[in-house]
């Protein structure tokens, strides 16, 4: 497991918290005592969790068991877009689409 020290939340990794959470952001927001639109700017990048925040996230992962290695090897965008018959990733999708609807639909 990572230490605190030597780990640093990206977008990639609060989004991969979070869905590991299987929260919404809106959810995840009050879990943390923060806006929801602090949720998004941290998972698009805007933003980066830090002081108590980012403390309060380390906490939230460690007890659920995130898996730090799983949430850096995966670059950020390519979690979702298969590959096509050639290896290739395929077009990502339309812009204009909503992706939080996606990740936020119940399992």
């Amino acid at each position: 497991m990572a230490k605190r020290g030597q780990w640093h939340w990206d977008a990639h990794s609060v989004k991969g918290l979070r869905r590991h959470l299987a929260l919404t952001q809106d959810e995840l927001a009050e879990e943390l005592g923060v806006r929801q639109q602090t949720i998004s700017e941290w998972e698009t990048g805007s933003y980066r969790p830090r002081g108590a925040s980012e403390r309060v996230l380390f906490m939230v992962a460690e007890q659920a068991g995130f898996e730090w290695a799983a949430a850096a090897v995966s670059p950020p965008g390519t979690e979702s877009r298969p590959q096509t018959a050639g290896g290739a990733a395929s077009p990502a999708a339309p812009a204009g689409g909503d992706e939080r609807a996606a990740d936020e639909a119940p399992s």
